[in-house]
């Protein structure tokens, strides 16, 4: 007896002493803010936790969007045995003691047993397989949660005994609401820009704003957070973050970049970075920027965007700092070129309004058993089988067939691009072999810096 109460002092305690983030973490579905497309009303992950009706699920998405909340609201909801664990600590050992007790359980009382498994994708491949029996015949509930793409870091069996739910980063007025729902809870106030700046700088996370504002909250000591406040919580300053910096400044970036001016484009990073943006957001635009601005005017592009990402991840701030300089001045040195985005926009308007046209029979799958009988691959002509690789044969449904999508410039590696094109569409023939080394030079003349050989003034 006397033990119970010491432990129900002590958790108390601890409940008082938590994080804000964890202190605010809601209790049911209608206090969970964001995620209406699983949660709101009629929505199929919220039917299913009602019902107590729901199977192993993978819950995938960014940190701070209410994974572990969805969780702690399902072990309020079921009427199952909720056992949670930490991919991080727990074991194989752990794992097996779960499924004896959820064996025990199901014997004895009739009751089901829920797992819940942060951090799902630390757990070895080894270690998912350990799961897999108990999953495959019911015996446990699997409920993993995942910032990694699932389909590279859970074993395809256990993915496909599972419901896939993605869950998406907080929007702008959803952070707004949360932060004023902590600071209700604080019985405290904040100034409009200091909110703005909170929201600004969480990038969808709720858990980072609420951790940002506690440390604001000890900082202003009972007046209303300030800007400076949430400067000094970050410890760096904001430069001028008000309602829409986050955004302006990042659409400042991509613009400086598109008009390849390097040293706009390093200015805004070094800016962003300093008022403590989040490199991860930054990396994500300078990756879409290469495709949707350079594309094929210089292929490498993306191949620099994205290691500059790996880096982020890999190496971590500070000195992730100079992968993403390189990758801006690279990117603003860069040939520019829209003509991967417009095609692909062009594209998608056939499919969504063109008749949607079967597959042709000759491109049909005819690997398998009596294929060919039914006229699966029938008449294909392998390109390998003519010179240079390339034959005249329609590749797509008769209702499309003709319509060009990709007309590429002549900028940079897309102007080679657009000769060998032009070839194939209009003369059938192939370009020689050193028609790749003519690409190459292309890459390495004034026009990679953006300046067309037209435009440079004379000696």
């Amino acid at each position: 007896m006397a033990d119970d109460l010491f432990s129900g002092a002590a958790s108390e305690r601890l409940k008082s002493r938590a994080p804000l983030a964890a202190r605010l973490r809601p209790v049911t579905l209608d206090d969970i803010i964001g995620q209406q497309h699983l949660i709101g009303p009629g929505a199929p992950l919220r039917a299913l936790i009602e019902a107590d009706r729901l199977t192993s699920a993978i819950l995938w998405g960014p940190p701070g969007t209410g994974k572990t909340t969805l969780a702690s609201v399902v072990a309020t909801a079921t009427s199952k045995q909720f056992v949670p664990l930490s991919a991080v600590t727990a074991g194989v050992k752990d794992v097996r003691a779960v499924v004896e007790d959820a064996r025990r359980l199901l014997g004895e009382q009739g009751r089901g047993t829920i797992l819940f498994l942060d951090e799902v994708h630390r757990f070895s491949r080894s270690q998912q397989d350990a799961l897999l029996p108990s999953v495959e015949e019911g015996l446990l509930v699997l409920i993993g949660a995942t910032t990694e793409n699932p389909f590279f870091e859970v074993n395809a069996p256990l993915l496909s005994r599972s419901t896939l739910w993605r869950l998406e980063s907080l929007s702008g007025d959803e952070l707004a609401a949360v932060v004023t729902r902590a600071l209700g809870v604080e019985q405290a106030s904040a100034e409009p820009q200091a909110v703005a700046a909170l929201v600004g700088l969480a990038d969808g996370d709720a858990r980072a704003a609420l951790t940002t504002l506690e440390v604001a909250l000890a900082l202003a000591a009972g007046r209303p957070v300030s800007l400076e406040d949430v400067e000094r919580a970050r410890h760096t300053r904001l430069q001028h973050y008000g309602e829409d910096a986050h955004y302006d400044q990042a659409s400042a970036l991509i613009k400086s970049i598109r008009g390849s001016d390097p040293d706009a484009g390093l200015y805004w990073l070094a800016r962003m970075l300093e008022s403590g943006e989040d490199a991860r957001f930054i990396a994500r635009r300078l990756v879409i920027l290469a495709s949707e601005d350079v594309g094929e005017a210089d292929p490498l592009a993306l191949v620099v965007a994205d290691a500059a990402a790996r880096a982020v991840e890999f190496v971590g701030l500070p000195e992730a700092q100079l992968n993403l300089a390189q990758a801006v001045v690279h990117l603003a040195c860069a040939p520019k070129s829209n003509r991967v985005t417009v095609a692909l926009g062009l594209a998608q308007a056939d499919v969504r309004s063109a008749p949607r046209g079967d597959v042709p029979a000759h491109l049909r799958d005819a690997h398998y058993r009596s294929a060919s009988v039914i006229g699966h691959g029938q008449d294909y002509r392998y390109p390998h089988d003519f010179p240079g690789a390339v034959v005249d044969q329609e590749y797509r449904p008769s209702g499309v067939a003709g319509h060009r999508y990709y007309e590429p410039s002549d900028r940079g590696h897309e102007a080679v691009v657009a000769e060998r094109l032009r070839r194939w569409r209009h003369e059938g023939e192939a370009l020689p072999d050193d028609d790749v080394l003519a690409g190459d030079d292309v890459l390495a003349g004034d026009d990679v810096h953006g300046v067309d050989s037209a435009d440079q003034p004379e000696a």
